[in-house]
């Protein structure tokens, strides 16, 4: 006959799920109280004897501890059973001291078993166990005292690694964190974000766009050969001027006159960045240069950029192309030729000054038939605002970009440089990545700001190609990217055929470089992201901190229940909701007055 029938009877303690019962009735199934007066109904096999009673109500449990340590002590290793164990204990058996006894067990530290045969566990399975749930006690208790700090953002230094979880949800790398489900917060990049600014580890202005594209956040550190020994054509006698902004850290082209021909010159960066070494396989990688407002990253070591950028040693190796510009404007005579060259850096503004003197005035009279040329052949000719925009120590620095001639001249000199590059490659069968663009679907040229930004939104991407093609938005029939290459790797792959053409080796094929300008092309596009996302976040950071500034802004478009306004001195798009049907290109005074840099957007109050 089992324990249940021969000792249960009404009034019995009982064991239901690891709570206390009194049996209240016996039958076919068995009715009882459980501690918060609920009563129920179970069969005999879901509940354990403790005690057979009587037992009047279950508030007689209460009982002081008893001494369990010397009855352990007694039984380590043996079997006993809950009767034998509560009198050890308390020296009675009583529902209360069968309870307490049974309330050892179920810890399961110094005893374990059922109430027929307990054990008493092995000294060393005790301290074993005891040391772990010390360390366990130990860490929730450091776990408690962790949050605590993050809801009073006041996190501590040493946090750091465990913060790196919810940096992981920021940067959009992982999709879970411990941390913000146990605060109850939402799993997902922007609530991360947020919450990292409210913990107090990252400043409100910290900028996650870099990060959250996996770009790279330092300079390439790999070893830099030495220039090969080969012929050069030296240009030195030739004045030679790298035009560039202020503070330009890697000029890689140069511009200088021979009568009528006009030289540009490039940094010769395939001289030390040969096909698939490990510099080119981590330029590759990279795709381009990051220029983002609070630092540059290169996709180069700078130990590259300070060998060969254009005016930073008294004589620059550079690979030049040389052309003329016949009456129509078309780019004639090509050559490409390795060099020396001696190269002064000069700013837009200080060029700006020089264009009526030689040789910049003959420039000007080469590009500007090269121009009518491209404007001849609907090239775009887009003047939205366009501002500098830097993070120095902190501070944030907008400086609108003027419309200067001089940054006219460069920009024409280099498009006839990526035309006469591509016209050679494609009369000498040297495969190079063609840039291309399909013209929009409407190519009516834009008068105003908005047709303008109208114009500029239904232009489609320009793609680089295997196969020459027309590239719309410049007006060229054919065209690659060429002056460049310290800052973007097609430019550099164009460069190492064209290094290969002139040793009279055979460049790589069109399959490879089809494959390798993809490759770069992927990480080129993270970095445009990474680009403009940050440059939105700084505006955004600029207007948090000049909440008095009021300026213009332009309507420029309608969407469906919000206009689309232009700040031409932030050159900063937002979307507003405006009172009426303001007509396109309406000029309003706004000025910040909510700014989200989690959301990147920024709500605006409008003065009539």
């Amino acid at each position: 006959m089992s324990i249940h029938q021969a000792n249960l009877r009404v009034d019995s303690l009982v064991l239901y799920k690891g709570h206390p019962a009194r049996v209240l009735s016996l039958g076919d199934k068995i009715e009882i109280a459980l501690d918060k007066g609920e009563t129920k109904r179970v069969r005999l096999k879901d509940i354990d004897l403790l005690h057979p009673g009587p037992l009047r109500g279950l508030h007689e449990l209460t009982l002081a501890a008893g001494d369990f340590a010397e009855a352990w002590e007694l039984l380590e290793g043996g079997t006993t059973r809950l009767r034998e164990l509560a009198e050890l204990i308390h020296g009675d058996f009583t529902p209360a001291a069968a309870w307490a006894a049974w309330g050892l067990v179920a810890e399961g530290l110094w005893f374990s078993g059922t109430p027929e045969e307990i054990h008493a566990r092995p000294r060393a399975e005790v301290e074993a166990d005891q040391a772990q749930r010390q360390a366990r006690e130990h860490a929730a208790r450091d776990w408690d005292a962790f949050l605590a700090r993050l809801a009073a953002s006041q996190p501590l230094p040493e946090d750091a690694e465990r913060l790196a979880e919810v940096e992981r949800l920021a940067w959009g790398r992982s999709e879970h964190s411990r941390i913000l489900k146990a605060l109850g917060i939402e799993e997902t990049p922007e609530k991360a974000h947020r919450a990292l600014i409210q913990f107090g580890y990252w400043a409100p202005e910290h900028n996650p766009h870099p990060a959250r594209q996996a770009l790279p956040e330092r300079d390439p550190d790999l070893p830099v050969g030495d220039l090969p020994d080969e012929d050069r054509l030296d240009l030195t006698h030739l004045p030679a001027y790298a035009i560039d902004d202020e503070g330009n850290q890697d000029p890689d082209d140069a511009l200088s006159l021979d009568g009528d021909r006009l030289w540009v010159h490039v940094a010769d960066v395939a001289a030390l960045v040969p096909p698939d070494g490990d510099l080119d396989r981590e330029a590759r990688s990279r795709g381009a240069n990051q220029y983002l407002p609070e630092r540059m990253v290169n996709m180069l070591p700078p130990a590259i950029t300070a060998r060969l950028g254009l005016g930073l040693l008294e004589v620059s190796p550079a690979l030049s192309f040389g052309f003329g510009c016949d009456a129509q404007g078309e780019v004639v005579d090509v050559s490409v030729q390795r060099t020396w060259v001696r190269v002064r850096r000069l700013s837009y503004e200080a060029a700006e000054g020089r264009l009526d003197e030689a040789p910049f005035a003959g420039m000007r009279g080469l590009v500007e038939r090269f121009r009518r040329r491209r404007q001849a052949n609907d090239a775009a000719g887009i003047e939205l605002p366009e501002v500098s925009l830097r993070v120095r120590n902190g501070e944030v620095i907008i400086r609108p970009l003027a419309r200067l001639e001089s940054r006219a001249l460069v920009m024409d000199a280099m498009l006839m440089a990526g035309e006469a590059v591509a016209v050679l490659c494609r009369d000498r069968g040297i495969p190079i990545p063609y840039a291309t663009q399909a013209p929009p679907d409407k190519i009516e040229q834009p008068l105003d700001l908005a047709g303008m930004y109208a114009y500029r939104r239904r232009f489609k991407p320009s793609r680089l190609v295997g196969e020459p093609g027309p590239h719309f938005g410049l007006g060229l029939p054919l065209y690659t990217r060429a002056t460049s290459p310290l800052r973007r790797y097609s430019d550099l792959l164009v460069h190492q055929q064209l290094r290969a053409w002139l040793r009279g080796e055979d460049p790589i094929d069109a399959k490879t470089l089809v494959a390798r300008v993809g490759e770069a092309e992927t990480a080129g596009a993270a970095v445009r992201r990474a680009e403009r996302l940050s440059n939105q976040h700084w505006k955004l950071v600029w207007l948090r901190a000049h909440p008095e500034w009021w300026g213009e802004a332009v309507v420029v478009d309608r969407e469906e229940r919000r206009h689309v306004l232009l700040l031409p001195a932030l050159a900063l798009e937002t979307r507003a909701r405006l009172q009426g049907e303001p007509a396109l290109n309406t000029r309003l005074h706004v000025s910040p007055r909510e700014v989200d840099l989690v959301d990147l957007d920024c709500r605006f109050r409008i003065r009539d």
